[in-house]
């Protein structure tokens, strides 16, 4: 299980006086892909323009590179604004199978001065891998290191 304290903590200082987005969000992914077993994919999909997710910076096999807001738990999160807890990706309508070794994810939307600009999204090999302590510990991550607003 993820120590969600000390990472708040090592994140916070990695990315202290940065202001270019793109730098947190590799960090980010570097920092959350280590630190957990059930992390088998950690990455973030960028808003580029209107009603569509690019992939940003990830770790972990190759990502989907565009992915629209009608489509999948990225752009439900993306659509609704709203974290997505996915016990079981083949029950999702309409899941994209990025890597067919995904069994569970969790996409927790992004914001920065209060616009959407990105979802975070991490993959499990494993099935009901996240829960609502661990979308609440990424939230509070997401808007210490993103949302100034």
């Amino acid at each position: 299980m993820t120590d969600y304290t000390t990472l708040r903590k090592t994140i916070a200082a990695l990315v202290e006086n940065e202001t270019v987005e793109i730098a947190k969000m590799a960090t980010l992914a570097c920092e959350l892909y280590h630190a957990d077993d059930r992390f088998d994919w950690v990455g973030f999909y960028r808003v580029t323009e209107p009603e569509l997710l690019k992939i940003g910076p990830y770790q972990g096999g190759h990502g989907c590179l565009t992915i629209p807001f009608s489509r999948g738990v990225c752009g439900a999160a993306a659509r609704t604004g709203e974290t997505q807890l996915v016990a079981d990706v083949d029950t999702f309508p309409d899941h994209i199978a990025c890597a067919s070794t995904t069994r569970s994810e969790i996409v927790l939307p992004v914001f920065a001065n209060g616009k959407l600009i990105a979802v975070l999204d991490i993959d499990s090999n494993q099935p009901d891998a996240f829960n609502e302590a661990d979308a609440a510990a990424l939230a509070e991550i997401l808007a210490e290191t993103f949302d100034t607003a």
